[in-house]
C-alpha cells in the first residue's frame, strides 16, 4: 500500500504551519521528477499561504525541464539569525545535504522535512520526513500528500506531477504487477487535467541534433564485459566540448542498450573535470545498481542509480566492472 500514514501527514501539516518561511530545493542536475515535486511542495505551500523560494544548484542540463529554470534560483533569500530559526527546508527527491549541489548559502542548522523515494536514502540526524523506496517517483508521494492535505489537484500542478510521475517511471515501463495504486493515482491526474500525449512529447521531443551525433558516438564506444551482461561506455572531455552540455539525453542510450539480448546492465560514464566523473546505472529486473553506485558514492533505485567521484574513466571501468561482477 502507498498510503501515506495519518501521522506522516500530520506532521508534514505541523511542520507547515509552524514556520514562517520555506527552501524547497531538490538534487543537483535536477530531473523532471525533482522539479515537479518541488512545484507541487510549492503548491502546498500556496494553500497554507506559506511564502518560500525555490532553489537549484543545477545545471538545467535535461532539455524537458528548461522550461522551469527561471522559477529556481542558486542563491538563497538572505535571513537574519531569527528569520533562520523562523524557517524550514524542505528537501524533495534526496534526503542528503551532499547531493543538494552548491548554492549560494547555508542550507545546514534548518528544521529540515524530507520527501524521497530512493532505495539508498535515508534521514539524516535531525531530519524528518517520508522515504518511501517502493514509490516509483517522488512527484507520486507529492500527489499523495497534496491530496490527503488539500484535496483534488489543480489542472496545471495535475500537468506538472504527471509529467514527474512519467520521468522516473520511463512512462510506464519500469512498473511493476504491484503498480495498480500507481496508475490509479496517474488516471486521477488525467482526470484534473494531464494530457498523456502531450506529456510524452515534452519529455521525448526537441532534441538538440547534437544530441543524436552523441548518441551515436557513445553507442560506437560501448564495450561488453561479463559474458556480455554488462555494456559501458564513456563521454570525455573531448567529446563535451564539441557537442556540448545541452538537452542530454542518455536516456535513450540506457533504453537502446538494455533492449540487445544478453544485457542485464548498462554503465554510462562522463568525464566531467580532469579528475571527477559522474555516472548512469540502469539494469533488468534482477540486478540491483543500487548496490554498486553506492561503492561509489552514489546511490539512487535498484534498477536506476548513479553517482559522482573522483577518478578518470580509464581507472573507474575496471574498479567498476570488478563490482559488478558481485552481483551479476
Amino acid at each position: 500500500m502507498f498510503e501515506i500514514p495519518q501521522n506522516t501527514t500530520d506532521e508534514f501539516k505541523s511542520f507547515i504551519e509552524n514556520h514562517n518561511f520555506f527552501f524547497i530545493i531538490g538534487h543537483k542536475e535536477p530531473d523532471g521528477d525533482c522539479i515537479t515535486s518541488c512545484l507541487g511542495i510549492a503548491a502546498i505551500l500556496d494553500h497554507f499561504n506559506k511564502p518560500y523560494q525555490l532553489l537549484s544548484a543545477g545545471p538545467f542540463k535535461r532539455n524537458e525541464v528548461l522550461r522551469w529554470q527561471e522559477k529556481f534560483s542558486d542563491t538563497m533569500e538572505f535571513q537574519d539569525e531569527r528569520e533562520r530559526k523562523a524557517s524550514g527546508l524542505i528537501i524533495a527527491d534526496c534526503s542528503e545535504l551532499s547531493r543538494l549541489g552548491d548554492i549560494d548559502g547555508d542550507l545546514k542548522g534548518f528544521d529540515t522535512f524530507v520527501i524521497d523515494h530512493h532505495k539508498t536514502s535515508g534521514l539524516e540526524d535531525g531530519m524528518r520526513g517520508y522515504v518511501n523506496s517502493e514509490a516509483p517517483a517522488c512527484a507520486f508521494l507529492v500527489q499523495l500528500f497534496y491530496e490527503a492535505l488539500i484535496g483534488s489537484v489543480p489542472s496545471d500542478l495535475a500537468k506538472d506531477l504527471f509529467f514527474g510521475l512519467c520521468t522516473d517511471t520511463g512512462f510506464f515501463r519500469f512498473l511493476t504487477e504491484n503498480s495498480a495504486e500507481v496508475f490509479a493515482a496517474a488516471s486521477r491526474l488525467v482526470s484534473d487535467g494531464a494530457n498523456p500525449r502531450t506529456t510524452y512529447r515534452e519529455i521525448n521531443s526537441g532534441k538538440p541534433y547534437s544530441t543524436r551525433k552523441l548518441l551515436g558516438i557513445l553507442l560506437g564506444r560501448a564495450e561488453r564485459y561479463l559474458d556480455g551482461k554488462l555494456v559501458v561506455t564513456y563521454e570525455t572531455l573531448d567529446d563535451t566540448k564539441k557537442w556540448g552540455m545541452e538537452g542530454r539525453d542518455s536516456d535513450s542510450l540506457y533504453q537502446l542498450m538494455l533492449s540487445a539480448k544478453g544485457v542485464e546492465a548498462v554503465v554510462f560514464l562522463r568525464q566531467d573535470t580532469l579528475t571527477t566523473c559522474t555516472g548512469g546505472f540502469r539494469s533488468q529486473d534482477k540486478i540491483d545498481v543500487s548496490v554498486v553506485a553506492a561503492k561509489f558514492g552514489g546511490g539512487g533505485h535498484k534498477n536506476a542509480s548513479g553517482m559522482s567521484c573522483n577518478g578518470r574513466v580509464e581507472t573507474l571501468i575496471p574498479q567498476i566492472v570488478k563490482e559488478f561482477a558481485r552481483v551479476m
